[in-house]
């Protein structure tokens, strides 16, 4: 008699096999993309990175394998445990960087069964995305699809529900832009009503109104902080400012100020504002995030932390 669990356990391992055995191509080709010297060998080597990744996505057990081997590739697991995000990068000889990778999403179908029964299926749809950043002249009103895709390194997954369950997938971000300046950016991802993927969407409620996603851009020789902050449930990143007044709206020319802005969710939208506390501790701004435009309290609130900011420094 066979033993139904050894005969899974034996079709387990050959699966893991087969997974490690695409791991380790993997390995092999990055190690030959980013060790290539000319833009046209890295351009060879990522054809074959791009087609082999898409093999082992599409193979079964692929979604929980750990890929932890890897280095060189951006992998990104929601907290939901519904998406994973597969992202890299090719920096070019003229200073610029091309982004490539892939969307792995989980997707829960339920269909009922008779009066009182409901069946779930769990089906895997894996999305290429297709970099057309140095094509778009505004990312932050920039809204697309996988296939023409404002890329960027994504380096953290915030998935937020709204009240009708949709959940809107915030995503931080890296841009090495040009060899005069670089880019952090808070992007969004969301899934449409046939489980198809959207970049960018009017959640960002910014001084300057409305955006579909928010970009900074900065001195490459700078560096800036761009994290979310689980405690405060916000997402806090250094103020940018020119060394010079004069030098306003010349982002190649702009730095850190050692104060902090931050994003707020509330009511479905992340909201501005600033001088922040970065630490964890509680203070007047953790209440703030409102309106940054038209809320009298925001006004109040700035008002109190930059009055504080100055004591403290005198």
């Amino acid at each position: 008699m066979i033993n139904s669990f050894s005969v899974l356990a034996q079709e387990k391992s050959v699966k893991i096999k087969a997974l490690d055995s695409y791991n380790d191509s993997l390995k092999k080709i990055i190690h030959h993309l980013y060790s290539s010297t000319t833009d046209s060998d890295k351009h060879v080597y990522n054809a074959q990175l791009l087609k082999t990744f898409e093999q082992v996505l599409k193979m079964e057990d692929s979604f929980t394998y750990p890929f932890d081997s890897i280095t060189g590739i951006g992998i990104l697991n929601s907290p939901d445990q519904m998406l994973r995000i597969f992202n890299w990068n090719i920096p070019l000889a003229n200073g610029t960087h091309e982004y490539y990778g892939f969307i792995d999403v989980k997707q829960i179908q339920v269909k009922k069964v008779g009066l009182f029964k409901k069946i779930s299926t769990e089906t895997y749809k894996i999305f290429p995305l297709n970099d057309v950043s140095a094509t778009v002249k505004n990312a932050d009103s920039y809204i697309s699809d996988n296939n023409k895709w404002y890329g960027m390194l994504y380096y953290a997954i915030i998935p937020k529900k709204l009240k009708n369950k949709k959940v809107y997938y915030t995503l931080l971000g890296w841009d090495g832009n040009d060899k005069f300046s670089k880019k952090k950016m808070i992007d969004v991802l969301i899934f449409n009503n046939k489980g198809l993927p959207q970049f960018g969407a009017s959640i960002f409620n910014t001084t300057k109104g409305i955006k579909k996603r928010v970009v900074f851009e900065y001195d490459a020789n700078c560096t800036m902080s761009l994290k979310y902050n689980k405690v405060k449930d916000s997402i806090i990143f250094d103020h940018l400012s020119p060394p010079q007044p004069q030098l306003e709206g010349q982002y190649q020319y702009y730095c850190t100020d050692f104060t902090y802005d931050g994003f707020g969710f509330k009511n479905g939208k992340w909201n501005y504002g600033e001088y922040v506390n970065a630490t964890n501790e509680k203070n007047e701004k953790d209440n703030l995030y409102a309106n940054p435009k038209n809320t009298k309290d925001a006004i109040k609130s700035n008002e109190i932390i930059k009055r504080k900011l100055k004591e403290k420094k005198e």
